[in-house]
């Protein structure tokens, strides 16, 4: 399929129909595969056959799910997981070990951190962060531990901007797996191993489900480096389930038309919002400065769904109090830490998705308590500015 375009492929690759002939694929509810004879039992459990064996290994739709999201990532291969967060972990599993070292960055989701702060030590990983948007301070910091650089592009809530090709320079001339979250963007707006990234990252239970059903992740990347985090998947067990492979792999179908829409949508709300003056900033590529704008626009096809911004203070009332405020009077926006769905959605970063880490990480993230984020979804953009025109009082 790789002659074919973007939305040609959304609908049309990974696609297998069963001896029935149906022509919307079917869900393979099944946690076991028969075998012809013990003979091809035993091939299939050493690899020598490729054929199913067991859901936790394979099924047809995950496979079709795996198959569809490495033609639109332009990967070799992919491989599901039970969650985003399980994804990154088989990440951890698959190329870390002892004394090894992960170069990272504040500007992650919440969750994240708390995994590579508070788990990874445990085991002898040393975690090393540096400012997403600075080069020099990425190439300074790798040494002989380096094993992987991970980062998040556009960074959940803030929207910073990293230098893809300057990672990924950096990472070949040092021999380090380079691993980008492309969860904001997807592929329909991104896709980082045009820019030489070796592996890229989603919680498809974000916007590549789109209408908040179902938990899912995956990675896409080289065969080589997939079949290793295939291993770790097959042995550990974080499998996607074949109901939710299938939800997300039908999802891929709309995942353009979806994200073009949305993203014309959080345009004109950003806008809207930056003239606001109950707003202090806002936080949305195409209103950062300018080398942020800029490399945007190359590595981007359009600058995403989601917006953050920060309320002005009031001298009656604290910022945590008035960001609250705010959220408690909206109508439309749907009051939940999730994002990517078909309904806007709206958070306080500080007191949900990054509730649970220390304030001092919370501070080098740059989330504070006057912050809000939106993730915008497919209702008509004027209705969502009235309500938040209502909601701040401009």
């Amino acid at each position: 399929m790789k002659d074919y375009n973007f939305s040609t492929k959304a609908v049309r690759a990974g696609s297998y129909r069963s001896q029935a002939g149906e022509h919307s694929e079917g869900i393979y509810v099944t946690s076991s595969f028969v075998f012809k004879s013990a003979h091809e039992a035993h091939s299939r459990f050493i690899g020598d056959d490729p054929g199913m064996v067991y859901s936790r290994f394979s099924n047809p739709s995950t496979d079709m799910f795996e198959k569809r999201l490495a033609c639109l990532e332009n990967a070799e291969d992919c491989v599901s997981t039970s969650s985003g967060m399980s994804a990154i972990l088989c990440c951890c599993l698959a190329f870390l070990k002892s004394g090894d070292e992960i170069l990272t960055t504040p500007s992650l989701f919440g969750a994240t951190i708390q995994l590579f702060n508070s788990i990874l030590p445990r085991y002898g990983i040393t975690v090393k962060y540096v400012r997403l948007t600075n080069n020099q301070e990425w190439k300074s910091a790798v040494n002989a531990n380096t094993k992987i650089i991970y980062l998040e592009t556009p960074s959940n809530p803030l929207n910073e901007i990293a230098d893809l090709a300057s990672i990924a320079e950096i990472s070949k001339k040092n021999k380090i797996i380079s691993i980008v979250d492309n969860c904001l963007c997807t592929p329909a707006l991104q896709r980082p191993l045009n820019f030489s990234i070796d592996l890229v990252l989603h919680s498809a239970t974000k916007f590549i489900d789109g209408q908040g059903r179902v938990l899912g992740g995956a990675i896409a990347g080289r065969k080589e480096l997939i079949d290793k985090l295939r291993g770790i998947v097959r042995t550990c067990g974080p499998c996607l389930s074949s109901f939710n492979a299938w939800v997300l792999f039908k999802s891929l179908e709309t995942l353009k038309i979806r994200m073009n829409a949305q993203s014309e949508s959080a345009i004109k709300i950003a806008q809207w919002l930056n003239n606001c003056n109950e707003v202090e900033k806002v936080f949305f590529p195409g209103l950062l400065s300018r080398s942020q704008n800029a490399l945007a626009q190359v590595q981007q096809s359009q600058p995403g769904c989601i917006i953050s911004f920060s309320i002005k203070s009031q001298k009656s009332t604290g910022l945590k109090d008035r960001a609250w405020k705010i959220i408690d009077n909206i109508q439309l926006f749907s009051k939940t830490g999730n994002l990517g769905d078909s309904r806007s959605t709206i958070t306080h970063p500080s007191t949900t998705t990054h509730g649970r880490i220390t304030e001092d990480e919370r501070e080098k993230a740059g989330i504070h308590s006057g912050l809000i984020r939106l993730s915008i979804g497919l209702e008509d953009a004027s209705d969502l500015i009235s309500d938040l025109k209502n909601s701040l009082s401009c």
